[in-house]
């Protein structure tokens, strides 16, 4: 069964089926084709969403790398707590949630607990993405925070507002951005 780097490294993507209205497992499971070359690259479109196997523990790092797109106006890169919908994300909670914002040149990052927003945090050193050209975010996860990385420079460290880090458990990355690889 060919799979992608993605998979590999512990992150399923999610695919939504045309045919009915709900979200299908990852990979390997009962009743899924196998997915070859063309379906890997459909699977990295955005917006994406997949699944992160054993959710987050320290020591473990997603790693996503891409091409801006040439006049984009912002991308984000979020870890949630269970894939929710489009009608259910309200409910899901956000350990982490990465925004590109190119008008303003800002890298914001936040969190959402039960319903609620932390407090945007925004200071960075300098903002890392320039349209068309490709980029690689680091999100390591450690005890106590995740510490950032873009382009292999440390950039922001965000403390876990989520404690119980096995419940995030799935990557969704959204707007003016190609994915080339997962891991």
């Amino acid at each position: 069964m060919a799979v992608s780097g993605a998979e590999k490294d512990g992150i399923s993507p999610i695919l939504k089926s045309t045919e009915h209205d709900h979200f299908n497992d990852s990979f390997g499971n009962p009743g899924l084709i196998s997915p070859d070359r063309e379906d890997i690259a459909r699977l990295l479109t955005v917006p994406f969403s997949g699944r992160i196997r054993g959710g987050m523990r320290p020591g473990k790092k997603i790693i996503v790398m891409g091409i801006v797109d040439v006049e984009p106006d912002s991308f984000d890169v979020s870890l949630t707590c269970g894939r929710g919908t489009d009608k259910e994300e309200p409910q899901t909670d956000v350990a982490l949630k990465l925004t590109a914002r190119f008008a303003d040149r800002q890298f914001l990052r936040n969190a959402r607990v039960s319903g609620k927003w932390s407090e945007e945090e925004s200071s960075i050193p300098y903002f890392p993405f320039i349209p068309d050209q490709p980029f690689r975010i680091e999100v390591h996860c450690e005890h106590q925070r995740f510490r950032i990385f873009v382009d292999g420079h440390p950039l922001f460290d965000f403390y876990h507002k989520i404690k119980s880090l096995t419940s995030i458990d799935t990557v969704r990355i959204d707007g003016g951005l190609h994915i080339t690889k997962l891991g």
